[in-house]
């Protein structure tokens, strides 16, 4: 296990770079790859905060949209006299239900990892204060433990059902 020597910044404003500074001036947000090329020093900068933020929003809003879009699908009541047919649309709604329930969940994740961008603690481990790590917030940006402690966490909820 290597142990990284990133520090967590008292806040997130107060960290900038270079890059950071060019792209505010250009305007245009950065791409994952500039985000990837950016010096461990740079890690959480103001940028890089923006990124995930324009990232978690645009999350944010699809669930919403979806929502909005299961209730008025489920509004519509669409009279089927063949039992197998009214049994497939059934199916298909508690199908939907089931998908919107996960993104709810989602969701209030969504929202966490946004508030923690506010707060200056977004992108650091919440067990162990390490940096998270670019590549694993890109797939994942809600995450809120770096692999090693979601690794263990997992392996103590298979070992004691926590």
């Amino acid at each position: 296990m290597t142990v990284k020597t990133a520090t967590k910044p008292a806040t997130a404003a107060k960290v900038t770079s270079k890059a950071a500074s060019t792209k505010a001036v250009k305007g245009a947000p950065l791409t994952e790859a500039e985000l990837l090329k950016m010096s461990d020093k740079d890690y959480m900068n103001a940028a890089q905060l923006d990124f995930f933020r324009q990232k978690l929003q645009t999350l944010k809003d699809d669930i919403l949209k979806n929502a909005s879009e299961t209730t008025e699908h489920l509004r519509e009541n669409i009279l089927v006299p063949d039992p197998a047919d009214r049994a497939t649309i059934e199916e298909e709604h508690a199908l939907e239900l089931r998908t919107r329930d996960r993104e709810r969940k989602l969701l209030k994740k969504v929202e966490q990892a946004l508030a923690r961008i506010e707060s200056g603690d977004y992108g650091w481990c919440e067990e162990t204060g390490e940096p998270i790590g670019l590549n694993r917030l890109i797939a994942r940006p809600t995450a809120n433990l770096s692999l090693e402690a979601q690794e263990r966490r997992e392996l103590r909820q298979k070992l004691f059902g926590e």
